[in-house]
Parts: structure tokens; sequence; C-alpha cells
């Protein structure tokens, strides 16, 4: 079991940020720490939502705490996902010094959650930089899809080929990018370091449920703490979230109740690239 930090938004109602990525990091044997940058009643996508920012200066209020606590010179990993400003990405990378001076080795990974197609951004590009300059060097894997890994690098993004050279420009140790175009209308998540590039090909959908990115970063995460080499927990990453959208029947949220629906997909070939 290994014990990670997670920081991310929180939904009362709904499958996204830290709703979905806590479940299936414990589904495969982990710890979390929850740390949520944002509360909401649902994601933004319904007719209403309530909630707000958890202000930066509390988040670091509460790492200080844990870290006296000892709990964060004992953590394995840390994962980032939706920081609504600026402040909380210096947050998040303040949390990952914390976490790296107490476990040097620990793993760190970074979803970038600041756009998708077809909205484009979804946060200001000021804090879209600020992950850019700030968290994306410091982190072990990053793990943008289409639009954001366009958006990262200025390169266009429309075929596997093209998201591995992009990918390679941004200068993260590994990258895995998700919701590539690849052809006869399928889509690829492709992992990406300097010397390795595979995918994994699925078909295209016609609608997919939300939290879709959290679900695959948090399950990849999982495999790789238990082990599995990048392809292995990419190709078990993708199929885990194949399943669960197939369980979802057309729903706006993933269906993840009920044991065993998380881990127990056969893991899907990923293809040297």
């Amino acid at each position: 079991m290994a014990r990670v930090l997670s920081l991310s938004s929180h939904v009362a109602f709904g499958t996204v940020g830290l709703a979905v990525t806590v479940r299936a990091l414990q589904a495969l044997g982990h710890e979390v720490i929850g740390l949520p940058s944002i509360v909401l009643s649902n994601h933004p996508g319904y007719a209403h939502v309530a909630g707000d920012k958890i202000p930066a200066v509390d988040l670091d209020k509460m790492l200080s705490a844990l870290a006296s606590n000892g709990w964060l010179r004992t953590t394995d990993a840390v994962l980032t996902g939706y920081l609504p400003t600026p402040s909380h990405v210096v947050t998040a990378c303040a949390a990952i010094r914390r976490v790296r001076a107490g476990n040097a080795s620990a793993f760190i990974m970074c979803d970038p959650i600041f756009g998708d197609d077809p909205e484009g951004l979804y946060l200001d590009a000021p804090t879209a930089a600020t992950i850019r300059q700030q968290l994306l060097p410091i982190c072990d894997l990053t793990t943008p899809n289409r639009f954001e890994l366009a958006w990262l690098t200025g390169k266009k993004v429309e075929t596997p080929e093209a998201a591995v050279e992009a990918a390679r420009s941004l200068g993260a140790p590994a990258v895995i990018a998700t919701s590539v175009p690849a052809p006869d209308d399928r889509l690829s998540t492709l992992y990406v370091a300097e010397n390795a590039a595979c995918g994994c090909f699925v078909p295209r959908r016609r609608t997919a449920p939300h939290g879709t990115g959290d679900l695959l970063a948090a399950l990849y995460l999982g495999h790789v703490l238990n082990g599995a080499a990048p392809e292995l927990a990419l190709g078990a990453a993708v199929a885990d979230v194949e399943a669960a959208i197939g369980a979802s029947a057309d729903r706006d949220e993933l269906s993840l109740a009920g044991d065993g629906v998380l881990g127990r997909a056969k893991p899907l070939p990923a293809l040297p690239i």
C-alpha cells in the first residue's frame, strides 16, 4: 500500500475530481490524503451549481498540519488535478516540495486540468501558464488531453504521431496524452517517454461521462505504485475506464457503484507508436 496526496476539486454529487480519484486509488489498495482545491455541489455542466474555491492560504495551513502530524514525509506520490488559480498552483508546488523533503523518490504526477475540446480553456490563461511554468517542470509525469497538449506546446495535435512529437517537446520525463484522434474513428491514449512511445486505441464514442480523465490518471498512478511497468499500467487503466464508461449507460456520471467495478478489466494492449 502506498500513500498518495491528491489535490483537486471535490463535488458533493458526481464522479469528477477527488470523488473519483480517491475511490480509484483506494480500489487499487492505496491510502489517499484528499485535499480539495474547490468544493462544489456538482460539476458546472449542470444547470445549477454552488460552492467555492478553498483559499490557497487555507490549503497551506492544512498542509502544515498534515506535515506536523508526520504524514507528508511518509507520502509516496502526489497527484495534482484541478487547480483554479495561480495561487493554488503555487500551493501544489509547495506541497510537492514538502513531500519530497521527506521522500526524495516520491512519484509526482500532474493532470493539467485547464481545458478540453470543444470548449477550449475553462481556466484563465495565467493559471494554465503557471501550471506550465512552475508545476510541470517538477513532475515525473503529466497527463494532458489533446487540447491541453496542443496549448502547452503550441503544436498541432491531430494524430498519434503528432502527439508523440508534441509530448517530447514538452520537456517532461514522461507524458500520457489522452483523447488523441486516431485512424478508423478511434481515440488513442499514449504513453510517451524520451526513448519509448506506445498507445491504447478505443472506438470513439458519441458521448462519455465527465470524470474519465480523473479516473484514468488515478488508475494509472495506482497501477504504477503497485509495480506495473508503464505500458501495462496504461493498458489496465484504459481498460478500466472503458469498462466504467460502458457501465454508465449514457449517464453524465461514471457508474462506479458496487464492488469490483475498478481494477478488474483485462488490460488493453499498448502498441508501439
